[in-house]
């Protein structure tokens, strides 16, 4: 989305519906974030009410990751049979009820399933939020309207760093994790405004509902692209799940499934869920720490609005070459601070510094970019399981990350920790150059047309 187009909004010469309804179907990243980013902080708490051993640390944080794998293992069918438009508010309605079982948890047993209830509908929304933009989205803009859901994501992360700090005095680590409540009150009221996908809606056979969606998201050319859907369609009406293993998408599950995995195992986020332990290690206080990722949380927004802002102009492949490099270079810098000794004072500055560097080429890559493109390359009729597999790889390696990260920090250190994430986006930038395509500007159907014909998706 350029200057001009946000421009153009505000002004009201646009068509404001589609930028409304996308931004209402983003807050399923606003859920994603807020999960992400609020555990960070109620953990160092959580440390002061229960007795826990490393791995039961690492339990609790990446026990949303368990849940959202199942969640998304399950969602792209659901978002398939039941529809984008009642998958976000089932995916509202469990998150509101994990956020109040974790704020009551009297014991771990029960937070760790508070964790794993919210993470089942952190799987639904990173699945059917970008899925559900990307098909009402004009091509032209689809891009950027897409990546407003990892905009909320962000968002949803500093949010989280806010409320963190607002009960840090307190240590009331149970307002913070009840404070989830929220916004999954706002996405369920939200959702009845919003109107179904007309890509679904077409494909049940519900061709007028279709019509009238797309009359209201697009400037012109509805039946063209009506026409567009329903040659698709025809063409894939043998297509299931099972094709997905057939050679002609094999190209594109494997950049999906690539994706997924290296988003992941480059660390992002264990250095979102443990960046206030982290900073605490260079020498600032509980308070402090928390304080300090209000700062890294910013810059990820900010950031995320600059991928936004170029998504459509520079293109996704691009913006990964940069972003994975970034991250290689600052990962090797933070393995070498804390390999050297005496981090406080000038190499505490210099491992801040270089963890808001991460996050930002993060920003402006791998994070908003990842979920375009799986929400771009899959055909119709299997695009929701499609995106449900790469999901539950996404949110497997997620879990993976998030569970070890503690054992390896404390076996390993976090020196050798960070060098390995490094070596991992190392492999990851030579990923995407060698197999990621170029998608900016062209419909989903163009797309769908080169898998068929054989034609690689990376020329």
């Amino acid at each position: 989305m350029s200057t001009a187009t946000i421009r153009n909004v505000l002004r009201g010469d646009g068509d404001r519906f589609v930028y409304i309804v996308s931004a209402l179907a983003a807050l399923n990243g606003l859920l994603f974030g807020f999960d992400t980013g609020i555990i960070s902080g109620a953990f160092l708490f959580i440390q002061d009410s229960f007795v826990m051993s490393p791995l039961v640390e690492g339990i609790i944080v990446s026990g949303a990751m368990a849940g959202a794998a199942a969640g998304a293992a399950v969602g792209g069918q659901l978002a398939d049979r039941l529809g984008r438009r009642r998958l976000i508010l089932i995916a509202a309605i469990v998150f509101f009820v994990g956020s109040f079982t974790m704020a009551v948890a009297p014991t771990v047993p029960v937070l760790v399933a508070g964790r794993l209830i919210d993470g089942v509908a952190i799987g639904f929304a990173s699945i059917v939020g970008p899925l559900y933009i990307s098909e009402i989205a004009p091509p032209e803009i689809r891009g950027g309207l897409t990546s407003l859901n990892q905009l909320m994501v962000t968002t949803g992360i500093l949010l989280s760093y806010f409320v963190n700090y607002a009960f840090a005095d307190a240590g009331a680590w149970r307002w913070m994790l009840g404070a989830g409540m929220v916004p999954a009150v706002v996405l369920a009221i939200g959702i009845l405004k919003m109107p179904e996908s007309p890509r679904w809606l077409f494909e049940h056979g519900r061709t007028d509902e279709a019509r009238a969606v797309l009359k209201r998201t697009r400037s012109g050319g509805v039946e063209q692209e009506l026409d567009e859907i329903q040659e698709t369609v025809e063409t894939q009406s043998e297509t299931g799940i099972r094709d997905l293993l057939a050679p002609w998408l094999r190209p594109a599950l494997v950049v999906g499934l690539g994706l997924a995995v290296f988003q992941q195992i480059t660390g992002i986020n264990a250095v979102i869920y443990y960046a206030p332990t982290i900073l605490e290690s260079t020498g600032l206080g509980n308070v402090a720490s928390i304080l300090a990722t209000v700062g890294i949380g910013t810059i990820n927004v900010v950031m995320t609005v600059v991928a936004i802002m170029l998504v459509d102009r520079v293109g996704r492949r691009r913006l990964l070459l940069v972003g994975v490099g970034g991250m290689v270079a600052t990962l090797a810098v933070l393995g070498t601070v804390f390999y050297l000794p005496g981090l406080e004072g000038g190499l505490g500055i210099i491992a801040t510094i270089s963890l808001m560097l991460f996050v930002s080429f993060f920003a402006i890559g791998l994070g908003p970019v990842f979920w375009l493109l799986i929400s771009e390359i899959y055909p119709l009729s299997v695009r929701g399981s499609a995106m449900g597999l790469v999901t539950v790889a996404n949110w497997g390696a997620n879990l993976l990350v998030s569970l070890t990260f503690p054992v390896l920090t404390d076996g390993v250190g976090t020196s050798a920790t960070f060098w390995l994430f490094g070596l991992c986006s190392l492999a990851g930038l030579v990923f995407v150059y060698r197999y990621v395509p170029e998608t900016k500007g062209r419909t989903l159907e163009a797309i769908e047309d080169d898998l068929r014909q054989n034609i690689s998706l990376a020329d």
